[in-house]
């Protein structure tokens, strides 16, 4: 749960790595995806002290000013597993990145240098789940939800082109709450790799989801883009979620885009999985 829903509803195993060091690190070759997420249920107390560890002052005040605990330790989680992540590619211990958000509140690092100039990362985080996405390539976005969560149905007009609306409307009641998600992820998921937060109309692109395992984007006349700029997943990371990605073509070429999904407690472990397809 990310910018969009919270403005809508207010009107998504290897153990022992402790340092950048203590594996090898991993290879991000042009025009690749990691994904890695984590299930906030597997972190307890002890492994959330040590991920306060990582965090700057700021982060740290930012931190307490949540109300709830179940915030609290999310935030926790999604600090932590952003500055693992990050680590995994780049000899940089997790406690030494910065970040800094721009304008739109998109998150980005401080003086980057190396691999870090080359690549474009994305967060989202719901109830129960964090996802950080890396990719050597263009621009990227993630976003994820929980489908067990109520689908606010009512707001599809005002969020949702026309088409859009009248598609998800014309699905049985018991099958309009997922694809009320899946539509809403995979909006959250392109402007976030727009990188332009609510400034996009969000009326003004389609995404059509008919054909089983495609995703296809289309835009208004006059709208600055071109569907085939962009290139779309949507994956189950468990049982109750849903998670899409939006990631810029790397060329004019049609060249493919590989795509990996970890499972990572950070700090503790992690493994590569196979990720059904949504």
């Amino acid at each position: 749960m990310d910018t969009m829903l919270h403005k809508a509803l207010a009107a998504v195993t290897r153990p022992g790595c402790r340092t950048a060091n203590a594996d090898t690190l991993l290879e991000l070759v042009s025009g690749q995806i990691d994904l890695w997420y984590t299930r906030t249920d597997q972190v307890g107390p002890e492994l959330a002290l040590r991920y306060r560890a990582l965090l700057t002052p700021q982060e740290l005040s930012q931190h307490s000013r949540f109300h709830f605990e179940k915030d609290r330790h999310r935030y926790l989680v999604t600090r932590a597993l952003s500055r693992e992540a990050l680590s995994r590619y780049m000899p940089v211990a997790p406690q030494a990145w910065r970040f800094e958000a721009d304008h739109y509140g998109k998150p980005h690092l401080v003086d980057p240098v190396g691999l870090a100039r080359e690549v474009d990362f994305n967060i989202s985080h719901t109830d129960g789940l964090v996802v950080f996405g890396i990719y050597r390539g263009k621009a990227l976005g993630v976003d994820t939800e929980c489908t067990q969560r109520e689908a606010p149905l009512d707001i599809a007009e005002r969020f949702f082109s026309a088409h859009e609306s009248r598609r998800l409307r014309s699905l049985p009641p018991p099958r309009q709450a997922l694809r009320f998600w899946e539509l809403w992820t995979l909006k959250e998921s392109y402007i976030k790799a727009r990188g332009m937060g609510l400034s996009l109309p969000l009326e003004q692109f389609s995404f059509e989801l008919d054909a089983p395992g495609a995703v296809s984007i289309s835009f208004a006349d006059g709208f600055q883009d071109q569907p085939s700029r962009w290139r779309f997943w949507q994956l189950r990371p468990t049982g109750h979620h849903l998670l899409s990605v939006c990631a810029e073509a790397p060329g004019a070429d049609g060249a493919p885009i590989r795509l990996s999904v970890r499972e990572t407690v950070p700090l503790l472990s992690h493994r590569l999985v196979r990720c059904p397809l949504a």
